[in-house]
């Protein structure tokens, strides 16, 4: 059984386009919060702990895949239930579900790499094999 977390969002005005609706890429920027929140509450260190004691700068983006089912607009609250589907060697894919009451809204997939500073070019980042022990406390 993969862990689940829930992360909340209250839609403001000012999440939705002229007709009311939640702009298409506030699910975006909610799927990436939900990312965060997962490892959080999931017992990880926050990034900024982490490149202090492991050099993790964070969990970039690499894909992200979206379906949308039902609009969802302002004065609502919705509810994102996030989990990794799956660990692989330097990559893992997490899965967000975003619900209002028990209607599913939207569902998306992201794939993600742990990264640290290059070694070679600071300015480059590098990914690196998923660390035993964020995967432990993760699933």
């Amino acid at each position: 059984m993969n862990k689940t977390v829930v992360y909340q969002v209250e839609v403001m005005f000012g999440d939705c386009d002229p007709a009311g609706i939640v702009f298409f890429p506030n699910f975006s920027k909610w799927m990436d919060a939900s990312s965060l929140n997962f490892f959080v509450k999931c017992g990880v260190p926050t990034w900024r702990d982490l490149v202090k004691t492991t050099g993790i700068i964070g969990t970039p983006l690499l894909e992200i895949n979206t379906r949308f089912m039902q609009p969802a607009t302002y004065g609502q609250t919705l509810h994102i239930h996030t989990s990794v589907l799956e660990w692989r060697g330097k990559a893992f894919i997490q899965k967000h579900s975003v619900m209002r009451g028990e209607v599913l809204l939207c569902e998306g997939t992201e794939t993600r790499a742990f990264c640290i500073r290059h070694p070679d070019n600071p300015d480059r980042i590098k990914a690196i094999a998923v660390p035993e022990d964020i995967k432990a406390l993760c699933s």
